[in-house]
């Protein structure tokens, strides 16, 4: 039995092939090589709270999260860690800085992986030979983690501030004293709150190495400024190919990182696309209250898992074509709506039920997909 749903029978176009880097395996999720860009948040608790910080790490693999960081600056912190790791039920990266011992102490914890900033951990060129041991031993990869406010002062005196130039010479720098003792399992991070120098460090990074690289702006801002810088900052890297796991830094919860990462990673077709709203902008055309429509449908389908394109437009002019290219539409003017599925008008309604109409239908078809496939495909609320 087969049903059309519209979906797609080739794989969705995308901007560019991935650029390929080594693989490695970071708990359950692999990270690099052809796996597909994973979507990563840090939790705002006092990881010393192990519940709490728990309790934030459920909320996030519930919004879709791959891969948690957790901050690691006291020893409470630390002593927290082998339960964190152990109760997760997604990969726990420790985040160190200033203190080699928490290296270890996360290493011995049981945690994915352990992030280790170059510019502000004292001492730390002398301990990467140990740190390099354990990691080997435990099989846990480290990220370098390069971050314009914290660069190293030697580089800062070299290059007068921090310049992409500085932030790959940083992590090129702590990658090599790995390698020197035959550690590879890295993956790279250059962040900085600009852009344009963000993407610029990314490109020479991506032609001096072949380590994954995990993309982000730093001290992106509140969640509409970051939400822009991370999604413009992305889209010139991934477009090239560059890009191997993501964290949207924002001044917000951290599920709406996830949130923001998620849908950047929908829109460019490099993660299989779920619920997505097609609306008009309104103009002097519209005869219907768009904002509303647009809100209150998307209010109501939100959880939805099934890939469902449903458009909500508000005049006749490029209404009825939107609608008939989505999986599920409304042509609205003159108080009524036409609602199409797959390119059909089912039914003409009262603009005050447009709204009932089109999750009604929605769940309907939801509900077919799960025939079809004996698994579970939606979950609103």
């Amino acid at each position: 039995m087969s049903v059309d749903l519209g979906m797609p029978a080739a794989p969705p176009p995308v901007l560019a092939p991935r650029r390929r880097t080594r693989s490695l395996q970071v708990g359950t999720v692999q990270v690099g090589g052809d796996a597909p860009i994973s979507v990563q948040s840090m939790t705002t608790t006092v990881t010393a709270d192990v519940n709490a910080t728990l309790q934030q790490i459920a909320e996030l693999t519930a919004a879709g999260c791959d891969i948690v960081r957790v901050a690691c600056p006291t020893q409470d912190d630390a002593d927290a860690l082998p339960a964190i790791a152990r109760k997760s039920q997604i990969p726990v990266i420790a985040d160190i800085h200033f203190q080699p011992k928490y290296v270890f102490a996360a290493i011995e914890a049981g945690c994915a992986a352990v992030r280790v900033n170059p510019g502000n951990i004292k001492k730390f060129d002398d301990k990467v030979k140990e740190i390099a041991q354990a990691a080997k031993e435990h099989r846990t990869p480290i990220r370098i983690g390069v971050n314009a406010g914290s660069l190293d002062p030697r580089l800062l005196a070299k290059h007068g501030k921090a310049t992409p130039e500085a932030l790959v010479e940083s992590a090129l720098w702590e990658a090599s004293l790995f390698a020197e003792h035959d550690f590879h399992d890295i993956k790279i991070s250059v962040k900085h709150n600009d852009p344009v120098v963000m993407v610029r460090a990314y490109e020479l990074l991506s032609e001096a190495c072949d380590y994954p690289l995990h993309l982000g702006v730093t001290e992106a801002g509140p969640a509409f400024q970051g939400t822009i810088k991370s999604a413009v900052a992305f889209g010139a890297l991934l477009r090239q190919g560059i890009g191997d796991t993501i964290r949207v830094s924002l001044s917000a919860p951290p599920v709406e990182e996830i949130k923001v990462g998620t849908q950047i990673l929908q829109s460019l077709n490099l993660r299989p696309r779920k619920l997505e709203i097609v609306s008009c902008p309104s103009c002097g055309r519209a005869q219907v209250d768009v904002y509303t429509l647009a809100e209150e449908v998307t209010a109501g389908l939100e959880g939805m898992e099934v890939p469902l394109r449903v458009a909500v437009m508000g005049c006749v002019v490029n209404g009825p074509g939107e609608a008939r290219e989505a999986d599920l539409g409304v042509a609205s003017g003159n108080g009524k709506g036409q609602i199409f599925v797959k390119g059909k008008v089912i039914k003409t309604v009262p603009e005050h039920q447009i709204v009932e109409t089109l999750i009604e239908e929605a769940m309907r078809i939801a509900e077919t997909m799960e025939d079809v496939t004996g698994e579970p495909s939606v979950t609103v609320g």
